[in-house]
């Protein structure tokens, strides 16, 4: 009768000897303690000492020769001869059933001696205590939870406390159970090193038979019997000699095939050992002795050519390989895709090597290095899983996810660097095993991205400052009394978040990576200008216009300071954008410029006229134009505003004063001090208005002063006393310009007209022999116009004897 079948009729009887039934699902529930609580009973039982296949067991049954005790005594060498009549420790599981059922018919006397012999200890084993106290408190436990108790008791509690209670029991198993399991992992040990080869079989099975033995993985018997029937080849090669007959290729032929089948066989077992550990544990014991005995023969004749440990580390690495490729990767299902799956394989190579670890490494002997094995395996497939990938890597943020993960994640405390794998790694490479300039090449490739992904994202920002404010006439923000627009803000940003992301790779391609930005960032100034002016221009000559060239000259000024601060990084693609930004302000302010020069030109023209000299509305006009430019300048950011209020200064200065040089008007009648007061007032309200501007150009202040001081003169002899001042501040003021001063004063010809001139000399000699200092230039740049009166410059002797007089 089927035991199991048995208790569980049991079970079901003691659940109904209160006369009430439970629900079904406390039944089951009960049931499953009940389960539990005998496969508990089983595990305590397989650990037994009483058990010969337990952990704890070391009692072992004696075979008749004395010589041949594995147990007794630690094995010398792993190079004993292949005949020698001793068992190892490693038995095939055909052996081990055999330890503990042996039939009375094959060998009585070696079954009284395992029962004389093989159970007798002198002291109790420690583990009996520890298996009665668990079986005692399992009981306990169980007969809390079944209410195992009087009556009495049995009334008052209800099938919900029932419940908890087997609900309580369940999570106490499950707590034992874990504290058990991490028990296991304490009390392994490091398999050993040397061992002794069992006896081989004096007639090896068929070749069919040991194909089946492997077939069935019962490796050990299968390997003895291959190392006898090979013994046997050698032995008859031995006697043949340089004859070879037929049977003897047929059963180097079967050799050849047993042992490819055996290596296959083994291949798969070590390949699956990391992904089935619990199937394959108890084989790796035999396969690690195999590969042990079959290097040590590796010389002899028989068996395969190539190195066994060799093929180990390959199945290890076709292991690692199957591991690595079941990892979760789908490009399609979501943008993070290379994070998601870079993040679930470090996952799994830290729980592979904490298997590794904790269990596989214990069923080798210390040469095989099995945590190394498993670690380089993992760098030299990681490495070539890379490279795999990389094709697939396209976009920006996947290719750093790709070269962080390579460089930081990789070796740090997620993965490689865990506290759980160490000390064991603390003589190992913590870096992937990549192939040559492959970190290079992705570096290079991140590099070209980021320039690709810069220029779009400028070619983006230009489309959406037309979309949002050209188009629709938008007028721009102020900031700090400053015209002010995002273009700036959105380029630096871009910028910097590029050079921090790559700061946590390594600050090498952060460098790279910078100049790449300010290499694409160059061009962007003239491809900016085409836009702008291809939306814009249909707005000139309207103000919004000019708030549009001041906003962006306000933008790239801000843009080029925050660039300033990768001068030390990249000093050569800082400098080229400095330039190029330059260019762009002097393109930008020129046509400003250019505009004011068009608005004002006619009133400027009307200077120094008849209408001029009895009419405000041209100077007003000029005014309210200036004005209007002295409001933009102040919306404008240091240095551009005083570069541009001055070059403004400049220009007015220059084209008012030289409305005297064209001879257009000359002052009859006493009209000089008149004209000479009007110039004085207006000169201080454009002087006045240039001071608001923070223009740097105060030496251009005295000249309407000292012009006027001429003009104003009532007696034409008190003119040479006034003419030093304006040589000494204006070195260029030469004999024309002086003479075309009185001409607009009234003075066109006569002695003190000559005389006036001469004094001009005479100043000009004394001031540097007439060389004109070029650093200031004012009145060289005014347009002159030639005085066609053929008596103005001769000299008055001359015309003496046209006087009454004469």
């Amino acid at each position: 009768m089927d035991i199991s079948a048995e208790n569980s009729d049991e079970d079901r009887v003691s659940l109904k000897s209160n006369g009430k039934t439970p629900s079904d699902g406390a039944v089951k529930e009960t049931m499953g303690v009940l389960k539990t609580f005998r496969r508990s009973i089983q595990r305590a039982a397989e650990k037994s000492p009483l058990s010969s296949g337990g952990k704890g067991s070391k009692s072992t049954p004696k075979s008749d020769a004395a010589d041949n005790e594995p147990w007794s005594q630690p094995p010398p060498s792993p190079s004993m001869s292949a005949g020698s009549p001793v068992t190892s420790p490693v038995t095939s599981p055909l052996k081990s059933i055999g330890a503990l059922f042996q039939k009375k018919e094959e060998d009585e006397g070696d079954t009284t001696s395992q029962k004389s012999k093989g159970l007798t200890r002198a002291k109790t084993d420690p583990n009996m205590v520890r298996l009665g106290d668990s079986l005692m408190k399992k009981g306990a436990s169980l007969r809390r939870s079944l209410k195992f108790n009087t009556k009495k008791d049995k009334d008052k509690t209800s099938p919900k406390e029932l419940l908890g209670q087997v609900s309580e029991f369940s999570v106490e198993e499950k707590k034992e159970e874990k504290e058990e399991e991490e028990e296991e992992d304490e009390e392994c040990g490091e398999m050993e090193e040397t061992y002794i080869l069992p006896e081989l079989p004096h007639t090896p099975l068929s070749v069919m038979q040991i194909n089946k033995l492997i077939e069935n993985e019962v490796l050990e018997e299968a390997h003895l019997n291959l190392l006898a029937l090979r013994q046997e080849f050698q032995q008859e090669q031995e006697r043949s000699g340089e004859d070879s007959p037929m049977e003897l290729a047929k059963k180097e032929k079967d050799l050849n095939l047993l042992y490819g089948e055996l290596r296959n066989k083994v291949n798969t077992i070590v390949r699956d050992s990391n992904s089935f550990p619990s199937r394959n544990k108890g084989l790796l014991v035999p396969v690690a002795r195999i590969i042990q005995e079959e290097e040590r023969r590796a010389e002899k004749p028989g068996g395969l050519t190539d190195s066994w440990m060799e093929d180990w580390r390959e199945a290890v690495c076709e292991g690692v390989q199957v591991k690595v490729e079941g990892v979760h990767l789908d490009p399609r299902e979501n943008v993070s895709w290379l994070a998601v799956h870079l993040g679930l394989l470090g996952k799994v190579i830290v729980e592979d090597l904490e298997n590794v670890r904790k269990q596989l490494r214990w069923s080798y002997p210390p040469s095989f290095k099995v945590f190394s094995t498993y670690v380089k395996s993992y760098h030299r497939v990681v490495g070539k899983h890379l490279k795999k990938l990389e094709p697939q890597v396209t976009k920006l943020k996947d290719l750093f996810a790709l070269l962080n993960w390579i460089i930081n994640s990789y070796k740090s405390e997620r993965i490689m660097g865990s506290p759980s794998l160490q000390p064991d790694m603390k003589d190992e490479r913590a870096d992937p095993q990549l192939e040559d300039d492959f970190l290079k090449q992705l570096k290079e490739k991140y590099c070209r991205r980021v320039k690709e992904d810069m220029r779009s994202s400028l070619d983006r920002l230009v489309e959406l400052e037309n979309k949002e404010v050209w188009s629709v006439r938008k007028t721009p923000e102020r900031e700090e009394n400053v015209l002010i627009s995002h273009v700036d803000m959105d380029i630096w940003t871009t910028v910097k978040g590029n050079a921090k992301c790559s700061r946590q790779i390594d600050a090498q391609l952060e460098q790279r990576v910078i100049s790449s930005c300010l290499e694409e960032l160059k061009h962007f100034p003239k491809r900016f200008e085409t836009e702008f002016r291809r939306h814009c221009d249909a707005l000139r000559p309207q103000p919004l216009w000019a708030e549009y060239h001041i906003t962006y000259i306000n933008s790239f000024t801000a843009l080029q300071q925050h660039m300033e601060g990768y001068q030390a990084a990249c000093p050569q693609e800082v400098e080229g954008f400095r330039k190029e930004v330059k260019w762009l302000f002097v393109r930008l302010t020129g046509d400003l410029e250019d505009q004011f020069k068009e608005d004002v030109k006619p009133y400027l023209r009307r200077m120094m006229t008849r209408k001029w000299l009895t009419n405000d509305v041209d100077f007003k006009e000029l005014y309210r134009q200036t004005e209007l430019l002295s409001r933009h300048c102040t919306l404008m950011r240091p240095p551009h505003a005083q570069e541009f209020a001055s070059r403004l200064h400049y220009h007015v200065v220059r084209e008012y004063v030289g409305q005297l040089m064209k001879n257009n008007y000359s002052c009859k009648n006493r009209k000089h001090e008149k004209a000479a007061r009007k110039i004085r007032e207006q000169w201080v309200e454009l002087r006045d208005l240039f001071d608001d501007m923070k223009s740097t150009h105060e030496w251009l202040h005295p000249v309407g002063e000292e012009l006027c001081d001429i003009i104003i003169q009532k007696n034409k002899t008190d003119i040479k006393n006034h003419l030093q001042p304006l040589v000494e501040h204006y070195p260029d003021f030469s004999r024309k310009h002086l003479v075309a001063v009185l001409y607009f004063r009234g003075l066109v010809r006569g002695r003190e007209h000559q005389l006036i001139l001469q004094r001009l000399s005479e100043l000009k000699r004394k001031a540097g022999s007439g060389v004109c200092d070029k650093s200031r230039p004012l009145f060289s740049d005014m347009e002159f116009t030639v005085n066609t009166d053929c008596f103005s410059n001769l000299p008055f002797s001359c015309l003496s004897f046209f006087l009454p007089d004469n």
